[in-house]
């Protein structure tokens, strides 16, 4: 039976938890009314056993019914489950889960929960809630009384809280009626204490819940319930597999097949490589091969050979997959170069410099192409190295350099679950000579809800980040960037970026970036400098309005831990002054899909700091051609944060390396190796 999910955006029944986990990487967005509670969540199944969601919830008409409070009330919690048993034929499947593990204390709740399916159409769930869970028809408190949160430290583990208190049990079954419809009926422990006595929201007249669901296609699903005798809630579930294609496949250009060479026995003169000497060889393989790759949108940066080896470096801005671009570059080699030439360089360029090597043998792929595993057997043959210096003699293309590019696209902001806005993003770039490249954009609002109130912001610390309402409000249209980066290779396995001008919408200045990184190493080291003045909120050119200027810089460490798992450490002074280290993790699929969280701590005070005690938050990334399969390496995504302080805030600067590289890393190579034939 299908895994459902409750009105918190989490696998389980109506509005409790469940024993049950979703298949591995599944990802959710689920929105739920609950008479006046709006509720949006976004949910990860991170690994097999473990998974985490991003919840937010508001009150809606707050302001009419409470006058006294002055802003509207919101609510933003994590929350993370670990089923530590799957079901067997006599066991039930066993999660331990804790929601709002570090909020404010007015939704923290642990549980353990068991559900048992019986046969293909019943499951049943019985489970033990603690904190809110655990409310309504106690049994005692088995591991101690549970403390209060202080406000003081609001927004940190509350670990104190955990598994303390009353507890109390809560059980539910989910039946399937038929192939789409499915019954659910839930004994609910929460007794809704701040919505029905503290607020009168809701009135909680029964512990019993019942419900509807539709699901007909396996990424939508509905439903209608009755909850506690008084209130009708209504949700809604999007269900995504980032390991599976929406389309099934990436629609394209079919790739043209190698073109083998004829037997050095047969034709000894094809092997002759006299062609070398001849003046006009290399113009005329370089337009051919052009001309070839132009299909799927590769650029030719530049071409060097001799009689048995080529090396050609390459620009893909359609193929979303590294792989790939490498694999067409090879066939297209395979026709156009003459017989002698036994090997093949290719090297990726991103952003001017060479991010790797890849050579492989002309024989190999002619051996190759048609027997059995042929992605595994070739990659046991291909080596993968630093792209080195550029190469001299070349044949270099007059018309690549200087390039000017635009373009005029509708962009959609996400800056929170229920909020969002959408408008039009006039973008340029100017590359001048491989790595210097001019850049920038134009950001104009349509619609949307995002705060744009202009009230300036009440934080301790400087508002470098506090202040986007008045952004939101001042600055539309708004010069959004407006850059010169220079990017180089100073020495093997060593990556270097400048980049000067208007960075983001916020601050301007210069930054540097240094990054050690082997093409075959899952460590790479970095460091960073930046020095930033705050941007005026009008979204122009000046900086009279803050007057605030400030030299920060990270070390850093990435390190990936295979199975699409990348971690990040960075340590050092951010843009309001403070000193810490942020800590993040990221799941990056073959596809390009990116789900990942992050944390951070610094030296800034809890009065400073303000409501949250510390910055972190969810951010993902979904490409566009995994949705509508046309070839684009375009993505859309968010970065949801619990609050929206000034503590632990970066500079948004475009082009960082460590992201630019990775991807013609063996890292990232390796897990997409099979579309080289595709």
């Amino acid at each position: 039976m299908t895994k459902s999910l409750n009105l918190n955006g989490a696998t389980g029944l109506i509005d409790l938890p469940s024993g049950e986990a979703q298949d591995d990487a599944r990802f959710s967005f689920s929105t739920a009314l609950v008479g006046p509670i709006s509720r949006a969540t976004i949910s990860f199944q991170i690994t097999e056993r473990l998974s985490a969601s991003f919840r937010f919830q508001t009150w809606r008409d707050w302001n009419t019914l409470f006058p006294a409070e002055s802003e509207d009330f919101d609510a933003r919690g994590f929350d993370i489950r670990y089923q530590v048993l799957k079901e067997s034929q006599y066991l039930p499947s066993l999660t331990i889960g804790l929601i709002d593990f570090a909020g404010e204390g007015l939704f923290s709740s642990e549980y353990i929960a068991a559900t048992k399916g019986f046969g293909d159409r019943l499951k049943v769930t019985a489970g033990l809630g603690w904190g809110r869970l655990g409310t309504d028809g106690s049994i005692g408190q088995p591991f101690g009384s549970r403390p209060p949160v202080d406000p003081a430290v609001s927004g940190k583990l509350n670990s104190d809280q955990w598994f303390r208190g009353d507890a109390a049990p809560f059980a539910g079954i989910e039946y399937k009626i038929n192939d789409t419809w499915t019954f659910k009926a839930e004994y609910s422990s929460d007794a809704y204490l701040l919505e029905d006595e503290t607020r009168g929201l809701i009135e909680r007249d029964s512990p019993f819940n019942f419900g509807l669901e539709y699901q007909r296609n396996p990424n939508f699903r509905f439903g209608a319930y009755s909850l506690y005798g008084s209130e009708v809630a209504l949700a809604f579930h999007v269900i995504l597999d980032p390991k599976t294609r929406a389309t099934g496949g990436v629609m394209g250009a079919a790739p043209v097949p190698v073109k083998a060479r004829p037997s050095r026995a047969s034709d000894p003169d094809a092997y002759d490589g006299g062609w070398v000497s001849q003046p006009d060889a290399g113009p005329l393989l370089r337009k051919n091969l052009a001309k070839r790759l132009a299909v799927d949108g590769i650029r030719i940066e530049d071409l060097a050979y001799t009689a048995t080896t080529v090396q050609i470096r390459i620009r893909s801005g359609r193929l979303d997959a590294a792989s790939q671009a490498i694999g067409r570059t090879a066939r297209a080699l395979s026709h156009v170069m003459p017989a002698s030439v036994e090997v093949f360089e290719i090297v990726p360029v991103v952003n001017g410099i060479g991010a790797s090597k890849v050579t492989i043998r002309r024989s190999d792929l002619e051996q190759l192409e048609f027997a059995a595993d042929n992605a595994s057997l070739l990659r046991q043959r291909v080596t993968i190295a630093d792209a080195g210096p550029w190469p001299s003699p070349s044949v270099g293309d007059d018309d690549l350099y200087p390039k000017f590019r635009w373009s005029l696209k509708p962009t959609f902001r996400l800056t929170e679950p229920l909020k969002g806005e959408a408008g039009l993003r006039l973008s340029a770039s100017y590359d001048i000579q491989p790595g210097l490249v001019l850049s920038g954009s134009i950001y104009g609002r349509a619609f949307g809800n995002i705060d744009r109130s202009g009230n300036p912001s009440t934080s301790v610390l400087q508002p470098v980040r506090s202040d986007r309402s008045r952004y939101n409000k001042f600055g539309d249209p708004a010069l959004e960037s407006l850059t010169l980066a220079w990017y180089a290779r100073p020495a093997e396995d060593v990556y270097s970026r400048v980049t000067f001008g208007y960075l983001e919408r916020m601050h301007a200045g210069v930054s540097g970036e240094v990054l050690w990184k082997p093409v075959d190493s899952r460590l790479a080291l970095g460091a960073e400098v930046n020095y930033t003045k705050q941007r005026d909120t009008d979204g122009g050119l000046g900086f009279d309005e803050y007057d605030y200027d400030v030299v920060t810089g990270h070390v850093s460490a990435y390190y990936d831990f295979g199975n699409g798992f990348v971690g990040q450490l960075d340590v050092g002074k951010y843009l309001a002054g403070d000193v810490g280290a942020t800590v993040s993790l990221d799941r990056i699929f073959v596809n390009g899909w990116r789900i990942g969280a992050f944390a951070t701590v610094t030296d800034a005070s809890d009065e400073d700091y303000g409501n949250g005690g510390f910055d972190k938050g969810v951010r993902f990334s979904i490409p566009l051609n995994w949705a509508m399969g046309n070839q684009t390496r375009n993505s859309i995504g968010a970065t949801l944060r619990q609050s929206n302080g000034d503590s632990g805030a970066r500079v948004d600067v475009d082009g960082r390396i460590y992201d630019s590289i990775r991807d013609y890393h063996t890292d990232a190579l390796d897990p997409e190796w099979g579309r080289v034939w595709r």
